[in-house]
């Protein structure tokens, strides 16, 4: 340390020099002996200022300068952020030299305030968390008794400051102001420091794909589809990141005016598990803990509680229109809690709607399901059953491979593989299997038709038809084939009648019944026989030929004959199978019905799997159909199979 201990105090102070000088040194050294001992003994006193142990900072430092601002000194010449960095941590970074050691010079002197100087500062006001200071002229008294205007000074003002309690927060340019201008008023002084909060734990999105983009489409051909949005339904892949959780930081305190620490509020924590739904997990890795998809599928976001899923299936609540979606062209399952107004379309697997649908709903081999009503749009299935719980009016429905189970249908086209319809009015259905519990006014067509009540509407009639395939093909080559066996037929007779003709011969027939006899040893020739046996047999040699020639002729006739009734056998049986089970069967007329048979060639593809305006021509204006009944009360039937006959059905079996 610089200050030194050994001072004279037998000094005259009755001399005014002296003790003026002595008053000086007594103060020097009474700093000199404060610093170097105590908790002062981290201040150091040099020739080019006031420095600080760097390695005692803080509590200590602030003891240290409390006790020399206590003992009537003030610090000259003061740098005071550097003395609040020192004592609280608070302020820009400290100077470093040139070992990186920290130095911490903090003002130039040491020097006394005395009473006389003190007695100029006033009390300082100090409300919510600030301190103010009512400037004004001051005025000190000299040693004659006079009065003569006295000036303020910041370093003391700071040290004045101190002993009233305000040690953090001074405000040294609007005092160095207040002094300079001189002007009489309130200032304030000093400023408690809130402190920082921090940051909440917080989560941000680390991919773009969970945005929706609601631009038009682009096509194929670069153009754009104004009636389609280019990724309404967001679809992600197994392993995407999708959520980051950014963890909480601390804040940093604040001080009062005494210099005592304000802590921040503590920050809140989350946890991203609470974000996580089905299709999707919490993981830490090495830059942190990511929420990520466990599958692939379509992103799902609950409006309510947030939490994200990963799905096969697409579920929306905001229906499908022109402002919230646009057409649908998707890849999965969707399900639909809104309307689907006119006009939009939605493209996918299974197809789930529990509002009323105005649009129209196309299937690539999924399930079609509406739980209300389908109301002048339509539904088709390329593969797949389709499902309408509601009321259908002015509707298609279509499944070229698949069952339609419907409640209610009036002004509609229905066709599919299988259809059933609790009541049908007005309507054109087509199927291979039909079965309505109640028809009125319609045409309906099918292989197999059953129709429990079938009446006619108003002005319009009840037909029903029995679609019977054409075999006229079949027919023609059953036809061909039956002549031609006969023609074989007739052909291995005639080789028969030539064969028995030419065995008639009384040397061939000797010869016949001699021949094999010899040949397994029953008889034996004598040496008179054997010239007569060569004889016969040099006789019978063109006979033998000749027969020889038709017996082969006649086993190619019975070769093709058999072959020929293979043929027609199958014929019969492709014939059988193209007809199939036939039939119809109404349990009740109540008013003009009449039942046609309607052929139809199975080959050229599935008979219901036709435009709805071939369905509708094909039913409406189907002339030179056979007629098989028409009636106006009674039950009937009719079957081209009695044995698979069609079976009447209830009133009501849609359930």
């Amino acid at each position: 340390m610089l200050f030194a201990n050994s001072v004279d105090w037998s000094v005259n102070v009755n001399d005014p020099a002296v003790a003026s000088s002595a008053i000086s040194f007594a103060t020097t050294d009474s700093v000199a002996r404060f610093v170097s001992s105590g908790p002062e003994h981290c201040l150091d006193r040099r020739a080019d200022g006031v420095y600080a142990d760097p390695e005692v900072l803080g509590t200590t430092l602030v003891a240290a300068v409390d006790g020399v601002l206590r003992s009537n000194h003030y610090f000259a010449k003061l740098d005071y952020p550097v003395l609040i960095k020192a004592l609280y941590g608070h302020g820009p970074e400290l100077p470093r030299d040139a070992a990186g050691r920290a130095v911490v010079r903090f003002a130039a002197d040491i020097l006394p305030f005395a009473q006389e100087r003190r007695a100029l500062y006033r009390a300082v006001k100090i409300t919510d968390g600030q301190a103010e200071y009512y400037f004004e002229p001051v005025f000190e008294t000299d040693a004659d008794g006079a009065e003569r205007a006295a000036t303020l000074d910041v370093d003391e003002f700071v040290a004045d400051l101190w002993g009233k309690g305000v040690r953090f927060g001074v405000d040294l340019d609007a005092i160095r102001n207040a002094i300079v201008s001189g002007a009489a008023g309130r200032i304030v002084v000093a400023r408690r420091l809130e402190p920082d909060n921090g940051m909440d734990a917080r989560v941000e999105e680390v991919t773009g794909d969970l945005h929706r983009s609601d631009a038009p489409r682009q096509l194929a051909n670069g153009k754009l589809d104004l009636m389609s949005f280019q990724n309404r339904f967001p679809q992600i892949a197994k392993g995407k990141r999708l959520l980051r959780k950014v963890p909480p930081t601390s804040g940093v305190p604040g001080f009062d005016l005494s210099g005592i620490p304000v802590a921040p509020e503590p920050p809140r924590d989350l946890d991203l598990a609470m974000y996580a739904a089905d299709g999707t997990e919490v993981v830490q890795l090495d830059d942190g803990e990511f929420l990520v998809a466990r599958q692939d599928g379509f992103l799902n976001v609950d409006p309510k509680s947030h939490r994200i899923s990963i799905g096969d299936k697409i579920v929306s609540h905001d229906g499908v229109s022109a402002k919230t979606t646009g057409n649908l062209h998707l890849s999965g399952d969707y399900e639909e809690f809104g309307e689907v107004q006119e006009q939009r379309i939605i493209e996918g697997d299974s197809i789930t709607v529990h509002a009323d649908v105005f649009g129209h709903l196309v299937s690539r081999g999924g399930t079609i399901r509406l739980d209300r009503n389908l109301v002048g749009g339509s539904a088709r299935n390329a593969s797949g059953d389709i499902r309408v719980l509601g009321v259908a009016s002015g509707a298609t429905i279509q499944t070229a491979r698949g069952e339609v189970i419907m409640q209610r249908a009036e002004n509609c086209v229905i066709s599919g593989t299988r259809v059933k319809v609790e009541r049908a009015i007005n309507c054109e259905i087509m199927g291979d299997e039909v079965e309505v519990a109640f028809a009125e006014g319609g045409a309906i067509a099918g292989r197999r038709v059953a129709i429990g009540h079938a009446a006619p509407r108003r002005q319009g009639e009840m037909l029903v038809y029995v679609l019977r395939p054409d075999c006229a093909r079949i027919d023609d080559a059953l036809a061909q084939v039956g002549a031609r066996i006969e023609q074989f037929g007739e052909l291995l007779a005639r080789h028969r009648a030539a064969i028995e003709q030419l065995g008639a011969q009384a040397d061939l027939r000797k010869y016949l019944t001699l021949a094999p006899r010899l040949r397994k040893g029953e008889l034996v020739l004598t040496p008179e026989q054997e010239p007569q046996f060569r004889r016969l047999t040099a006789a019978v040699a063109p006979a033998l030929k000749e027969m020889a020639r038709l017996s082969q002729l006649a086993k190619a006739a019975e070769s093709e004959r058999q072959a020929g009734q293979a043929l027609l056998e199958r014929l019969q049986m492709q014939r059988g199978e193209r007809l199939g089970a036939a039939g119809v069967a109404i349990g009740a007329l109540a008013g003009e019905v009449q039942v046609r048979a309607l052929g139809y060639e199975p080959d050229a593809g599935k008979v219901w799997d036709l435009p709805p305006r071939e369905i509708k021509a094909r039913l409406r204006e189907a002339t030179g159909a056979e007629l098989l009944h028409a009636g106006s009360d009674g039950a009937w039937s009719w079957n081209t199979d009695p044995a698979h006959a069609v079976p009447a059905i209830a009133d009501v079996f849609v359930h």
